[in-house]
């Protein structure tokens, strides 16, 4: 049985991150696991396969050859990447060839100097940014090469560097498997070959789905062939509580998969030796429309089946007696002869190893759908932070935009760092309405739409970020309003935490001191604040919530809120004395995750949002993600992690988990111990605080590193790509402040 998912798309349906997966991308287990890179975007799941080819791979120069033949050598067969590209909805390469006085396509007519090698060892003389059959670049296609009368800027044939790219998207030809470069044998003429790795996206099998809506609706295909061995895999979801699944039937062999109750999922057959009948038994119930994984496997030897990651069932075969199974109708999916019908969805079937196409079969078939709807039910909990899951015809996604969070599950915080006299003001209202502005009317009320007060005057505020600094006082957080009240979160003159609000009723604003804990110490520390009235309820850290009351004079609205000042408060009319002082010269450090009841002031100024045109900010505002909290370093590259493990080299599987970044942590601590401890005796109080420090100073170097490898990963493929180096200039920014 199937220990690797079948596709990237399958681990991100696990809440999986992006990382190195293994994965069966037949789902017979016949090709072999293989290791890819699964990179979750916001909307799509992204299979990368790499090769060995170096980016800028120089050609000629020198050479008196005719040709020069480059190969590209992959981590997968070709049996591998085809069974990926076959599955996938959509897959690309990037190409590249730079050229000085080196032709690369000659004319449409002509015989061409430059080739690739493509899926089944066939030549291709198109090229990046064009389709088959046409022998031309992307600029022929969108006539702006350097000379009109060529179809490719190299085949002008200039003494200067030249260069044709773009992507290879006509998957049925991918991956490239050789370049052969032909134009060299003159003096002064070198070109560079570059090939990203083959990129695809979707999985057309785990989504082909049916929907039977009608008991006594089925679909029917070929007999099928398992005579000596049979594996079929599927998932199903259905509130009903029996039906069959699937049937095929002989002169007295069979094979069946049913639902026999709420609880039991039924396999049963006869290979001639008299029926035998496998039952899973569930604690939970089955039919609570939520996707349930089957997998049934039967050979000479054994039968099993497994639901979901319930135990394995198996039963051995009999040691003498019959062993192939003989079939003559055809495959029945849903009701099968007399018997009562499936209710519900059945997706990704697949029998040996072939995903059957339910979906085009549903599509002529009365009583059967083709899909399957509400995939939230089965895959929301994966949106996290206040996410809402969304749902789509092939399967789901999350959509952050209430949250100050990003990334496919919104668990990515979105976080800035803020130089000295840097602010950002977040104006509850937009500019040119009236204050009874309906979108932040409905953002600035807690999360139930009935709390939203016309006049605008909250009862309640859920506050929550995280921040890092080393400079004290500051103010972290302040929103003003059109009256006096107003609410701060700041850090006094000793480094500490306090909270004050000023609602009106009281001689002074009301304050929170967390006298005992410095928090100007550079540690990312997370702030947690709600208001309800009288009652404020405040989180710090990993601490116990703490509970708090405003005075008993009090008011308890915070009327007419105005703005959200982060990094300095410049606002016209009183300032409170405190807030002004801790104001100038302004914050210095990191803020995070910033959320103001539904407003997310940060992540509208980083990311365009609807809420965007409510930001103005004054300097220049870094993303970095150095506040959030817990750190979250992204993982680094390859190239700079000490720990990574080459997959070349791994020849153990990994049983379907992620191949971390940290391999074996432990023993390099233990070691690192002993170390220390040898070091202490040998050495004298001077080397081993030197030792100490070094070791702070790698592990710095380190960080910046894997931010910077994993901000630009794709950045290092499209390394000619003008929008992908500005990526590579932020993120170095963002460690160089």
């Amino acid at each position: 049985s199937a220990i690797y998912e079948l596709s990237c798309e399958a681990y991100k349906h696990l809440g999986k991150t992006s990382n190195y997966y293994w994965i069966d991308p037949d789902g017979s287990g016949t090709l072999g696991p293989l290791n890819v890179y699964c990179n979750m975007t916001e909307d799509k799941v992204w299979t990368t396969v790499y090769h060995d080819l170096q980016m800028q791979t120089s050609v000629g120069g020198n050479s008196m050859e005719k040709l020069s033949v480059l190969q590209l050598n992959y981590n997968a067969t070709m049996d591998q990447i085809s069974a990926i590209t076959s599955s996938a909805e959509y897959c690309e390469q990037f190409i590249s060839y730079s050229c000085k006085m080196s032709r690369l396509l000659n004319t449409p007519e002509g015989n061409p100097y430059t080739w690739w090698v493509g899926k089944a060892n066939e030549k291709h003389y198109y090229w990046g940014g064009s389709g088959p059959g046409i022998q031309k670049c992307a600029c022929g296609i969108e006539r702006n090469c350097t000379d009109p009368k060529y179809y490719c800027n190299c085949d002008a044939d200039y003494k200067q560097w030249r260069k044709d790219s773009g992507m290879l998207s006509y998957k049925e030809h991918l991956p490239v498997s050789q370049v052969v470069v032909g134009d060299l044998d003159r003096p002064g003429s070198e070109a560079k070959v570059s090939v990203g790795p083959v990129r695809c996206q979707g999985d057309r099998n785990y989504w082909n789905a049916a929907s039977f809506v009608i008991s006594s609706s089925y679909l029917h295909f070929s007999t099928f062939q398992g005579e000596t061995s049979a594996d079929i895999s599927f998932y199903f979801k259905t509130s009903a509580s029996d039906g069959v699944f699937l049937e095929n039937l002989g002169n007295t062999d069979f094979i069946k998969l049913e639902l026999k109750s709420a609880t039991e999922v039924s396999f049963s057959f006869d290979v001639g030796n008299g029926p035998v009948e496998i039952v899973v038994r569930s604690p939970n119930p089955l039919n609570d429309d939520q996707w349930h994984r089957v997998n049934a496997e039967r050979n000479v030897k054994q039968a099993s089946l497994q639901v979901d990651q319930l135990p394995l069932e198996v039963r051995k075969a009999p040691t003498e007696g019959h062993t192939r199974l003989e079939l003559y109708s055809q495959l029945y999916v849903g009701a099968a002869g007399s018997q009562r019908g499936f209710l519900g969805c059945i997706r990704s079937l697949r029998m040996n190893g072939v995903t059957l196409d339910l979906e085009e079969r549903a599509k002529v078939t009365p009583g059967v759908k083709p899909g399957c709807s509400g995939h939230c039910t089965s895959y929301g909990m994966y949106c996290a932070n206040g996410g809402k899951c969304v749902e789509k015809y092939n399967g789901y996604s999350c959509d952050c935009s209430r949250t100050a969070y990003d990334g496919p599950f919104c668990i990515k915080d979105v976080g800035a760092f803020f130089e000295e006299g840097m602010w950002l003001r977040y104006n509850f209202h937009s500019p040119g309405t009236s204050v009874k502005d309906l979108v932040s009317r409905t953002l600035l009320s807690s999360a139930d739409p009935e709390i939203t007060a016309p006049d605008l005057n909250l009862n309640k505020e859920e506050l929550s970020f995280s921040f890092s600094t080393t400079k004290s006082p500051c103010v972290l957080l302040y929103v003003s309003s059109y009256t006096p009240d107003f609410m701060a979160v700041l850090v006094n003159p000793k480094g500490n935490l306090q909270i004050r609000y000023n609602l009106g009723g009281t001689k002074e604003p009301y304050n929170i001191d967390i006298d005992h804990r410095n928090m100007a110490n550079g540690q990312p520390h997370t702030v947690n604040v709600t208001r309800n009235g009288r009652d404020i309820v405040l989180q710090l850290d990993h601490y116990p919530p703490t509970s708090y009351s405003l005075p008993a004079t009090s008011d308890i609205q915070f009327n007419s809120p105005k703005a959200l000042f982060l990094g300095r408060v410049l606002e016209i009319g009183k300032i409170d004395e405190d807030i002004y002082k801790y104001s100038t010269p302004g914050f210095t450090g990191c803020l995070s995750r910033v959320q103001f009841n539904q407003i997310a002031p940060l992540k509208a100024a980083l990311r365009p949002t609807n809420a965007s045109s409510h930001v103005h900010i004054q300097g220049e505002l870094v993303e970095s993600n150095c506040g959030a909290s817990p750190l979250t370093i992204p993982p680094m590259s390859a190239a700079t992690d000490p720990w990574h493990l080459d997959s070349a080299s791994a020849d153990f599987p990994y049983n379907g988990q992620a191949i971390g970044d940290g391999v074996n942590r432990n023993s390099a601590i233990i070691g690192g111990v002993i170390a220390v401890v040898i070091f202490t005796i040998l050495c004298t109080l001077v080397f081993l605080i030197r030792y100490m420090f070094r070791h702070k100073g790698t592990y710095h170097t380190n960080e910046a590193k894997g931010a910077e490898s994993a901000e630009s990963a794709d950045a290092a493929i499209m390394n000619n790509d003008p929008n992908f180096t500005e990526t590579i200039d932020e993120s170095k920014k963002e460690w160089l402040i």
